[in-house]
């Protein structure tokens, strides 16, 4: 059309409808994540934003705009140009975001009406690796055929047929102000209750990680007017991560003790994880958070359906603490896409992960540290108490996680045998409803994993180390 800039069209040996499904060679659980510039190189990524440009913008009629936000690692502005490069390549326009959490990424995506987005960032990884993750235009991560279908057009042999000619090239722009629309967000949702409830007394400390929180942080917390310190928030390229944030608690744990806090607050790389510390230095798990957070808001009639969603490694005291609030708990496969997915189908709104990845639907469609850090704050405050009292509503149960080093090509067979299956229920039994037992082949290895909980350590020890030896007797 005269005057108007399209998009290139997709040639037509592709035809996504019939196209069977192959084992991802890319993707993993979570984006592509390998080492920067060896294993994700410059020309891996390029060909990763032209193929993903074209999936994710196929049924537009427009040239598609992308958001791309990093981390704070050394390999991110090479990561950024590689795909930058690729979308303008495909006639896509690319708005920078620069340094950003993974969440602010997906919440901007969704409010601009952006039709993608793309974190690069290897969250909770050491700064050597770096990682691509694509997001829709509605900010949710987008699903394992999608994916497959970004690699069949990576692997087609012909990515040049998507090259934009002309002025239908795409442009790209510097619109790292937009953290001021993130910022807002909280602003609007948490500034009245903090501001009626907050006390001079009352303070946190902040792990950034040296990771994409570390200044949006402070910009909120300033904006909010909590009492807040900072640490970790002098990133350097190679130091995310590193002894910090919520992969390495120990610092944190006892800064808050020493130094007399209220709340210690632990992000990973790229913000999407949250763990806390209370004033004892004990650790917050995402279990107590989810229990603490639905009991708030079952009781003030926010929480749909009186539901509870979490994934299989979700410790046993969050189904006794669900059982006896009366609320519905549901279980998903390991990994935050499969917490959402179970929350948006069944229109539930709270939802997350023991990691740290806790899903406020009302509010965000991924995981969001500053959210619910932000979250626990308020209860904290509203309810007057510290984070040890709120956190007797839920028992934690001691839990064990064994290996069982098997043939790779029998690892998914251990439901199959009968010795190991009549093994596993009869300890179940013994547990009488004190204890689980969960077997999980490994995604990656050769390797059946073993995780048992129950109240005696010792006990689900030696069941533990038993049956796997058992697996490894009947798999290998």
């Amino acid at each position: 059309k005269e005057g108007k800039k399209e998009r290139p069209q997709i040639p037509t040996f592709l035809n996504p409808g019939k196209r069977k499904m192959n084992m991802r060679k890319y993707f993993g659980t979570d984006g592509i994540r390998r080492i920067a510039n060896t294993e994700l190189t410059p020309e891996l990524v390029y060909r990763v934003a032209k193929a993903g440009a074209y999936v994710l913008a196929k049924h537009s009629d427009h040239s598609p705009t992308i958001l791309i936000g990093r981390d704070t690692r050394i390999s991110g502005t090479l990561i950024e140009s590689a795909m930058t490069a690729g979308f303008l390549s495909y006639g896509a326009n690319v708005k920078q975001l620069g340094v950003l959490p993974t969440p602010a990424v997906a919440y901007l995506t969704k409010k601009l009406k952006a039709d993608a987005s793309v974190v690069i960032s290897a969250s909770h990884n050491t700064f050597e690796f770096n990682g691509v993750k694509y997001f829709s235009n509605e900010g949710t991560k987008i699903p394992d055929e999608i994916e497959e279908e970004i690699e069949e057009v990576m692997d087609s042999g012909k990515l040049e047929e998507l090259t934009a000619c002309n002025d239908k090239i795409g442009i790209a722009e510097n619109a790292e102000d937009l953290v001021d629309e993130y910022v807002y967000f909280f602003r609007k949702n948490f500034e009245e209750i903090i501001e009626k409830y907050n006390r001079d007394d009352f303070k946190v400390v902040i792990d950034t990680a040296n990771g994409a929180t570390y200044q949006v942080a402070e910009k909120v917390f300033s904006k909010l007017k909590i009492n807040y310190k900072i640490v970790n928030n002098t990133p350097n390229g190679i130091n995310i991560n590193k002894d910090c944030g919520s992969t390495h608690l120990e610092m944190l744990q006892k800064y808050v003790v020493e130094n007399g806090y209220d709340l210690g607050i632990a992000y990973d790389g790229d913000g999407d994880r949250c763990l806390l510390v209370d004033e004892n230095g004990e650790v917050i798990d995402g279990d107590k958070i989810l229990a603490i957070v639905s009991n708030y808001m079952k009781a003030k009639g926010t929480l749909k359906k009186d539901t509870l969603v979490a994934t299989v490694m979700s410790n046993l005291g969050l189904d006794i603490y669900a059982k006896e609030n009366n609320l519905t708990f549901k279980r998903t496969k390991v990994g935050d896409r499969y917490v959402l997915e179970e929350m948006k189908k069944g229109g539930y709104n709270l939802g997350g992960e023991q990691s740290g990845h806790i899903i406020f639907l009302d509010y965000n469609p991924t995981g969001d540290g500053i959210l619910t850090s932000l979250m626990f704050i308020s209860i904290m405050l509203e309810k007057a108490e510290k984070a040890s009292k709120l956190e007797k509503i839920i028992k934690i149960y001691p839990q064990v996680l064994v290996g069982a080093k098997v043939s790779n090509d029998k690892k998914y067979d251990f439901d199959k045998d009968a010795v190991i299956r009549n093994t596993i229920e009869a300890v179940e039994k013994e547990f009488e409803g004190n204890g689980r037992v969960l077997i999980r082949a490994s995604g990656t290895e050769p390797l059946v994993r073993v995780m048992i909980e129950g109240t005696d350590q010792e006990y689900i020890t030696e069941k533990a180390k038993s049956i796997a030896e058992l697996i490894e007797q009947r798999l290998s």
